[in-house]
């Protein structure tokens, strides 16, 4: 959540800053690398290809929007819209005008994109993604006003943060204190630890924690994400925490023995 606030409040060149600091790519407009370091950082457990947008639900997508800062509002169709463009296009270069500068290819592509129909000629195919841009004109692509000036109301629990990661983080820990590179060593360590006793187990159980050992570096991941947004605090609820995201995300999780490896 402070991390969320700093991001809505950062200019320019404070998120090149803090993007070259996290190995992210710093090129774009503020509000193109803002929405980078937002999906990287904040919702980097969440998958916001096309098709992990598709999956999303129209309650938890509207919750995504406003962790973005942009509006939140309308059909699940349009909130899948809206979220796309945000995440994928700058709002200065993706307008009505250029549209005639797009390949007939471009045009197809963008209208499979925003769920509309891929018949017809070039012009008919401009003008159906012409129809979405102004249908959410000034509606992604910037953050909110108040956002900018104000930054983000810590006392919002309707916020995605808030039901996937728990409450407002407490501890004014400087965030940037416990994120260490995890060593190649330590990792191979944690493979070979869940290795130990598989040999006793059943096929199931076998494949399942082969699986996980096969996405150590994800796993690596998932922890360094609740890490950072609990200041480095680790806890039998952020083991919790760990196992429902697992869960969520699709992981092979639900016999006791591989759960307990986690």
């Amino acid at each position: 959540m402070i991390l969320l606030d700093s991001l809505y409040k950062k200019k320019l060149t404070g998120l090149r800053d803090f993007a070259e600091n996290r190995g992210i790519t710093k090129n774009g407009s503020v509000e193109v690398l803002r929405a980078r370091l937002i999906k990287n950082e904040i919702l980097g457990l969440c998958d916001l290809s096309w098709d992990g947008i598709q999956a999303i639900s129209h309650k938890e997508i509207g919750e995504i929007l406003k962790i973005f800062g942009i509006k939140s509002s309308g059909s699940h169709k349009e909130r899948r819209q809206r979220l796309w463009l945000h995440l994928n296009f700058d709002s200065r270069r993706m307008t009505i005008e250029r549209l005639v500068e797009l390949d007939r290819e471009t045009l197809y592509d963008l209208c499979q994109k925003l769920e509309m129909p891929l018949t017809g000629t070039r012009a008919v195919l401009m003008g159906r993604v012409a129809g979405v841009l102004t249908n959410h004109l000034n509606g992604w692509g910037k953050i909110k006003r108040n956002l900018n000036r104000n930054g983000l109301k810590l006392d919002n629990d309707n916020l995605l943060l808030n039901e996937i990661l728990g409450s407002q983080v407490e501890n004014d820990k400087s965030y940037e204190d416990f994120i260490i590179p995890v060593p190649i060593a330590t990792l191979e360590d944690a493979k070979d630890l869940l290795k130990i006793g598989i040999e006793k187990e059943d096929e199931k159980i076998k494949n399942d924690i082969k699986l996980i050992i096969s996405r150590i570096e994800d796993l690596d991941r998932l922890i360094g994400t609740i890490l950072k947004q609990y200041m480095g605090k680790w806890s039998q609820k952020e083991r919790d925490l760990l196992i429902r995201l697992a869960t969520r995300t699709e992981w092979p999780i639900e016999e006791k023995i591989v759960k307990k490896g986690l």
